[in-house]
């Protein structure tokens, strides 16, 4: 195999879980916005894409993510267990297909405890077993 086609290991994952029940469009709006939660650390960038013309493409994630789904009382779990783990984590509530922009979304979250927020999906980034351990009770989106 030459170093292109040789599969690389991460020592990290990056997981996005869906609640089950969202429309498609729910469902692809948030992953992409917990997506972004990842993408936040900057770390985790690759290098910036060129074509043969010299075209310039923005980095993407050096890994890849895993989508998945899960129940909502799996989500609260999930959370729970990220969050006492110490694992970068990004959520995305019910609430937030309401409001507007970033203000409005941080002040929907910061008005509910943590183990009382209506997920409806969640990412974690950390260690490749930790993560596959608190995120193993959902399943790979079809």
């Amino acid at each position: 195999m030459t170093e292109s086609t040789t599969p690389f290991r991460f020592d990290t994952r990056a997981v996005v879980i869906v609640r089950d029940d969202l429309e498609t469009w729910q469902k692809l709006n948030v992953t992409a916005f917990l997506s972004t939660g990842i993408a936040a650390d900057a770390s985790l960038l690759g290098e910036v894409y060129r074509d043969a013309d010299d075209t310039e493409y923005t980095p993407m994630l050096r890994e890849p993510i895993i989508v998945r789904v899960a129940r909502a009382a799996e989500l609260t779990a999930i959370r729970t267990a990220a969050v006492n783990r110490g694992l970068r984590t990004a959520i995305y509530t019910a609430e937030l297909f309401a409001t507007t922009h970033d203000e409005a979304n941080r002040a929907a979250v910061a008005s509910v405890p943590g183990d009382a927020l209506d997920l409806v999906g969640l990412a974690v980034h950390g260690a490749k077993n930790v993560v596959d351990r608190i995120t193993k009770r959902a399943v790979l989106h079809p």
